[in-house]
């Protein structure tokens, strides 16, 4: 028994050692466990984990109580070579899940001052990008929701952009995808993005002639019975209004329909943009503020975190701040997004109203400030709002 002991901490070591040379995993990535299906949800990593939420979780006889205790719907219940997967989309319960049945995969990060899903390196079965599966698209689509997959790209490639900076994630980039799928439309680096965005402004808003005859009739904006679903899908309380929601999706120009299928267009850093590593920048949770602000960066507003660069803070709440603790409204310097919904909320030159958790960051070049938008998915009481 003891050999064979041995023998499984030695296979783990090297499967550990083997993924330390070889793994590389970004943004939007998706890895397959032997519990389930992660989407990697960040760009920096501890040495031997990666950051990732779980999504899909693998079913088999060990688990199946899990849909009944927890309530999740069985119609979100997808198969993939024989095996059952259910999808998860509520923050609480998958922490719950993972407390009560895989512990193994929950890490406390000292830099963050919070509890996140993170997997062992040793328990990595494949890593799945979004580059990758759109490349398998273009050049042999199974299906008609392929096909749709397929004409985006070849659409943004015809406007300027090249395929290696495209990609298909979400269900789709692990073959769980169903009739009732969205397209996440993965465009590397913010450039690309940028100009992505672009061209869905001038085909919605028929700004040049050419769009208009090529892509107007196939690619459309967002049908009322469509922001319908994206906001029921995005808001859970009553944080924003439906009116509010859809003022501000529809300056962003990262959404549309292709022959009736939803689309997002995500933005994920490129390499050459990614220069970051873990550890280097540690948070201190303070309490919740309220603040006012101006936009003066946005370079990075569609990434997740989403980026605002801001200046001239005005506070409006600190009741909820740590008791004693001076703040210097000049000491916040970002605010930062880590849920879809307040993504590309404004631009600059543009003044925002903000809730969330104030944060220390401090790092080897100094200290400040910044607010953080989306302690959970669902950002239950967060948001940012533009201003008039």
């Amino acid at each position: 028994m003891c050999s064979n002991i041995i023998k499984i901490n030695y296979y783990r070591a090297f499967k550990i050692f083997k993924w330390e040379i070889m793994i590389k995993v970004r943004l939007r990535d998706f890895i397959e466990t032997e519990i389930g299906f992660f989407a990697v949800n960040t760009y920096d990593h501890p040495k031997d984990k990666i950051f990732a939420f779980l999504r899909y979780l693998y079913l088999d006889n060990s688990n199946k109580d899990i849909i009944k205790k927890y309530r999740l719907d069985i119609k979100d219940i997808r198969q993939l070579n024989g095996k059952k997967y259910i999808k998860i989309t509520d923050t609480k319960k998958t922490y719950d899940i993972l407390k009560d049945y895989f512990p193994d995969y929950l890490y406390y990060d000292d830099t963050k001052d919070i509890l996140l899903h993170a997997i062992p390196k040793d328990r990595i079965i494949n890593i799945l990008t979004p580059k990758d599966r759109l490349e398998e698209i273009l050049i042999d689509s199974k299906n008609k929701f392929e096909e749709k997959c397929k004409y985006l790209a070849n659409i943004f490639h015809e406007e300027g952009i090249d395929y290696k900076y495209m990609g298909i994630s979400g269900s789709t980039v692990i073959k769980l995808n169903n009739e009732n799928s969205d397209i996440d439309f993965v465009i590397y680096s913010m450039e690309n993005h940028k100009l992505a965005r672009e061209i869905l402004k001038s085909i919605f808003n028929g700004e040049e002639e050419n769009y208009k005859k090529k892509y107007k009739k196939i690619i459309h904006p967002l049908s009322e019975e469509f922001w319908k679903k994206a906001y029921n899908k995005r808001i859970k309380d009553n944080t924003i209004s439906y009116n509010d929601f859809i003022f501000h999706e529809r300056r962003k120009y990262n959404r549309g329909l292709i022959y009736n299928t939803m689309f997002d267009i995500l933005a994920t850093r490129d390499w050459r943009e990614i220069n970051s590593k873990y550890g280097e920048i540690t948070y201190k949770g303070i309490g919740t503020i309220e603040i006012q602000c101006r936009v003066i960066n946005d370079r990075y507003i569609f990434d997740n975190p989403a980026i605002y660069g801001v200046e001239d803070i005005e506070i409006i709440d600190t009741s909820l701040i740590e008791n004693n603790y001076h703040l210097e409204p000049s000491s916040i310097k970002e605010v930062v997004s880590y849920t879809h919904t307040y993504a590309g909320q404004a631009f600059n030159g543009e003044k925002i109203i903000v809730r969330g958790k104030l944060e220390r960051v401090i790092s080897s070049k100094g200290e400040h400030m910044r607010v953080l938008v989306g302690t959970s998915r669902e950002a239950f009481n967060e948001y940012i709002l533009l201003i008039n």
